[in-house]
């Protein structure tokens, strides 16, 4: 099954599930409860701690939940932060979560130093949601902006574009795997 955030961040080939950490993890879990999916492909735009491009797509199968504050030596958590469905153990981007967008770049680049290299909303619930219920998960995304402090002009700018490129590549990706 192939989700996307909602809002304005929806596609023709996706069911919406919500935006941020909780929308997400509730209706996902719904989802699970009463008509549990073969798998979970999440599509959406991200933004870049500054290793990839504006418009790069990249694919993930691991996420974060790390906030600034933990960055800063501010916070702690005792929970699991990380969590992945990556059964090939091959080194991949690590998309971090959080209901917050990044606009400090010297605060970016402290992700970098993790393997963390962009952030989205919902990945990380999407992921947790599929690692309890036994389902196989993966993401797909689209960077619309540098986490700095135009990261929402930047992301109003290109997410159509983003989207659309998101799109186009999702639905190639479906072609060769139903090839």
């Amino acid at each position: 099954m192939i989700i996307c955030a909602g809002n304005n961040e929806t596609f023709d080939f996706a069911t919406p599930m919500g935006v941020g950490l909780i929308e997400t993890t509730m209706n996902i879990t719904r989802l699970c409860l009463f008509d549990k999916p073969e798998f979970l492909l999440f599509v959406g735009t991200a933004g870049s701690y500054g290793e990839n491009a504006i418009f790069d797509i990249v694919e993930s199968k691991t996420a974060a939940n790390i906030e600034l504050a933990f960055l800063q030596n501010k916070a702690y958590t005792p929970i699991d932060n990380v969590v992945s469905t990556n059964t090939e153990g091959t080194k991949e981007i690590i998309v971090n979560s959080s209901n917050y967008i990044t606009t400090d770049a010297e605060l970016a680049k402290g992700f970098l130093r993790f393997g963390i290299g962009i952030e989205n909303m919902e990945f990380f619930a999407v992921l947790r949601v599929a690692q309890e219920f036994g389902i196989p998960a993966g993401g797909v995304f689209c960077v619309t902006n540098y986490c700095n402090q135009d990261a929402h002009a930047d992301f109003v700018a290109n997410h159509d574009r983003a989207k659309a490129l998101l799109g186009e590549h999702v639905k190639r990706r479906i072609k060769e795997l139903t090839a």
